[in-house]
């Protein structure tokens, strides 16, 4: 198959997007399809040959990244594109889209995961994996998810007016635009710094846990330990001392993974999420499962959440993300 790859973009959690395609890229290849990887906001501004012949490229348009201990300095992005034009789709990214059978949506954060460029992808007609327009929608937007969380039994935070406390822009990611706040005061500094609506629930104390979703069914639970008890931008994706523990499977009864696979898999259809998602929890101290978020295009690096479920499966990481475009496919043929 042709496959387009889609990455980068310009939201908070970019270097993440770009890890994951071109990872993505890279085993769709090895699997002999014709994918390239193409940054949604660069787009292809360095290649000059004709378009229906860069899905023979050698290399398939992968780039060597990896991901900072900060967040991408967004202005300095902007800055580095030949085109100065306002557009947050890239040279020649829809035109190449189109001559693709499959757009493997590497995306995260803002204009990927948030129902944008699906919306556009569904205007001209090409295929994608993952999620539809609306759903990924709702489910980017934590407000509204939390009122289906509600409305359909699954039990999530509260809100609260006074710390502790966890502020979250509502449309965010990798822990970027989260503040934990024992204070009213750490929680006033953390409203004033949002760029975004935000929604202040109550701060849950226990062990955080998640739940991948690969086409109706819920995977391996996974236990994650955040070190020293934090759990940011840096925890989630560096390695060692200061990166996050990650037990798969997770260290819990029977009884406790059937809870938190039902409640994910409830959530994940509740949404109308598609193909793949991956809801997260904390448990408290009382054994109560509650729902923090869910992500519709969560990390797909090698050592990411949901391809080490998957090879608890016996699906290892090229045939994952293969297996992720012959579902999206085969959800198409239903529409």
């Amino acid at each position: 198959m042709k496959i387009v790859v889609l990455g980068g973009g310009v939201s908070s959690e970019r270097q993440v997007s770009l890890v994951s395609a071109t990872e993505i890229c890279k085993a769709l290849r090895s699997l002999g399809h014709k994918a390239i990887f193409v940054d949604m906001f660069f787009g292809l501004e360095n290649y000059e040959g004709k378009l229906a012949d860069a899905f023979d490229s050698p290399d398939g348009f992968c780039v060597d990244v990896k991901i900072d201990h900060h967040e991408p300095d967004i202005e300095a992005v902007y800055r580095l594109r030949k085109d100065k034009s306002k557009s947050r789709l890239g040279k020649d990214v829809l035109e190449i889209c189109k001559l693709a059978d499959c757009v493997f949506l590497g995306l995260h954060g803002a204009d990927g995961e948030d129902g944008k460029i699906q919306a556009v992808l569904d205007l001209l007609g090409v295929p994608y994996t993952g999620s539809a327009t609306l759903g990924s929608a709702l489910a980017m937007d934590k407000s509204y998810t939390k009122q289906i969380m509600w409305e359909n039994g699954i039990p999530t935070a509260p809100y609260v007016e006074h710390a502790p406390c966890v502020v979250k822009e509502v449309n965010g990611g990798s822990s970027i635009g989260t503040w934990i706040c024992q204070t009213d005061e750490e929680m006033n500094a953390a409203l004033a710094a949002a760029k975004h609506r935000t929604i202040t629930e109550k701060k849950i104390e226990g062990r955080e846990f998640t739940v991948p979703i690969l086409g109706d069914k819920a995977l391996s639970v996974i236990e994650i330990i955040p070190p020293a008890g934090k759990f940011d931008y840096v925890s989630k994706y560096q390695s060692g001392s200061e990166g996050a523990r990650e037990i798969c499977p997770a260290r819990i009864s029977e009884d406790e993974k059937a809870r938190l696979q039902d409640l994910a898999l409830r959530l994940h259809r509740a949404l109308g999420l598609k193909v793949y998602s991956r809801a997260d929890f904390i448990m408290d101290n009382d054994g109560n499962a509650w729902c923090l978020e869910v992500n519709t295009l969560p990390g797909m690096t090698p050592n990411s959440l949901i391809p080490r479920a998957a090879k608890l499966e016996g699906l290892d990481y090229p045939h994952l993300c293969e297996q992720i475009v012959k579902l999206s496919m085969e959800c198409l043929s239903l529409v």
